[in-house]
């Protein structure tokens, strides 16, 4: 039986590298004034949450939210939650993928799930390390977590406690998710 009861997880905010259409996995780009906005409108809607520890990616622009979100608060740094490496198409948005290799661009959409990203990971080796650092989450003596990491992070970590996806698209940049333990196994996704 763990001790974590209680996850918040926080998607990082927006970055200087635009987040929100290019595509950094292990690029450290940092906040943008509208993702420090986007992490102070994450820490407004947890003002009245507290939690035994509070955890983040290595990578600045979620270490930098998590500092924004709690600040003074120490920020453990788990390395297995950085976003996946998408190799050479590191920065690039899904337009320019597709100019540069457009085989490799229609094999990616045709199976996201099994995909290797060229000179980067495998969505295999992404996943595994991502619920190896969540296993570490979960033996740890916390009872409640917050967690600021990135897209791909957050939706291997839901899909490993709920077992069930999260909405193609979702999380949103900045975006707050509230998981609770059920008392009898498992966890479920709480509201607001």
């Amino acid at each position: 039986m763990y001790s974590l009861a209680r996850l918040v997880i926080v998607r990082h905010g927006e970055t200087v590298g635009e987040s929100s259409i290019r595509y950094h996995g292990i690029n450290d780009v940092e906040l943008s004034d509208l993702g420090r906005v986007q992490a102070e409108e994450a820490r407004l809607s947890l003002l009245d949450d507290s939690f035994d520890e509070l955890v983040a990616s290595p990578l600045v622009r979620a270490s930098e939210t998590a500092a924004l979100i709690a600040p003074g608060k120490s920020v453990h740094i788990e390395t297995d939650f950085r976003e996946v490496n998408f190799g050479r198409w590191e920065g690039l948005t899904r337009e320019e993928i597709a100019v540069l290799d457009p085989e490799l661009h229609d094999e990616w959409q045709r199976n996201p799930q099994v995909f290797g990203y060229p000179g980067g990971e495998s969505r295999h080796e992404f996943r595994a390390r991502v619920e190896r650092g969540l296993g570490r989450l979960l033996a740890g003596d916390a009872r409640s977590v917050l967690l600021v990491a990135h897209k791909g992070v957050i939706r291997v970590l839901v899909g490993a406690l709920l077992g069930a996806e999260l909405e193609p698209g979702e999380p949103q940049l900045g975006a707050v998710l509230r998981l609770a333990a059920r008392a009898g196994g498992g966890w479920r996704l709480v509201a607001g």
